[in-house]
């Protein structure tokens, strides 16, 4: 009787171990797997650099959809700063431009439901991820074009863990300004009671506006009136993104955590700003 109760008991410790799911850490350096989040399916590309314990870096690619290369880009980062890469690749038919770069956001100029946001989607993976290496880890976010203004969205509107949010030549930012309609600003997003607080939490977060210098050509750039009323090329929009939220901290007297890199002679180059010095900086806690 006593060896069939240890072996019931037995039984039932090795179900709940299988219930709660088994730790699988990523391997070790490149790979890639499919994961089924709530409302998206999505491959994801991985490094896994040759130290103990690695944070998690989770880098978001531009228009292009080219995840894996941005995973590749990433891979100096990871190996100079003990960081497991995760670059999500999200396919242009789940995710069209208001989506992606507009976060879920506004479409057509309407507000959507704030549990559809594509945001919304970031904690899910990482979750999972953290799961699979059955262990909390501290996390950063670098997104590039397209993958910077989705994290522009995420920034402003999702509130996140992150250790450091760095948002890198995007064509339009999310302005601390609620008179500027989303997914430009905070317009029609909260009401007058809570606008102040996302406002306020926004320029705490510890986001890096991180800017190639030499950033200043129309290939791709959005020319919205919308896109256009922050400035003429990403760089100028940039700044102006910057320090239109670093005047409003001021006048308000809230913390301010952004920073703003600039990389000298780099254009629109994920694999330059990534390979640049200035990443490291862009990248510090």
């Amino acid at each position: 009787m006593q060896t069939i109760t240890r072996c019931a008991v037995a039984g039932l410790l090795l179900l709940l171990t299988f219930s709660a799911g088994a730790a699988m850490p990523l391997p070790a350096g490149s790979s890639e797997r499919r994961l089924s989040l709530a409302d998206a399916r999505l491959t994801v590309f991985t490094y896994r650099p040759a130290c103990r314990d690695p944070s998690l870096l989770l880098v978001f690619h531009g228009q292009g959809n080219n995840a894996a290369d941005y995973r590749d880009w990433a891979r100096p980062l990871a190996d100079k700063h003990c960081m497991l890469v995760v670059a999500p690749r999200f396919s242009k038919s789940q995710f069209p431009r208001w989506r992606y770069q507009h976060g879920g956001i506004a479409r057509d100029g309407e507000v959507q439901d704030p549990r559809a946001w594509s945001g919304r989607l970031i904690p899910e993976l990482l979750e999972r991820i953290q799961r699979l290496e059955g262990r909390k880890m501290p996390y950063s976010l670098i997104g590039h074009s397209a993958g910077g203004q989705f994290l522009s969205r995420l920034a402003a509107f999702t509130p996140t863990q992150a250790q450091r949010i760095v948002i890198a030549n995007p064509g339009t930012h999310v302005l601390a300004d609620p008179k500027v309609e989303a997914p430009y600003g905070f317009g029609g997003v909260y009401t007058s009671n809570d606008v102040d607080k996302e406002l306020r939490r926004y320029l705490a977060a510890p986001i890096t506006i991180f800017l190639g210098h030499d950033d200043t050509d129309e290939e791709g750039l959005s020319t919205s009136p919308e896109a256009n009323a922050q400035g003429a090329t990403r760089h100028e929009r940039g700044l102006n993104a910057f320090k239109a939220a670093q005047s409003l901290a001021q006048a308000r007297g809230w913390p301010f955590n952004w920073r703003l890199v600039e990389v000298p002679g780099v254009g629109h180059k994920a694999k330059k700003m990534f390979a640049a010095p200035e990443a490291s900086t862009a990248l510090k806690p």
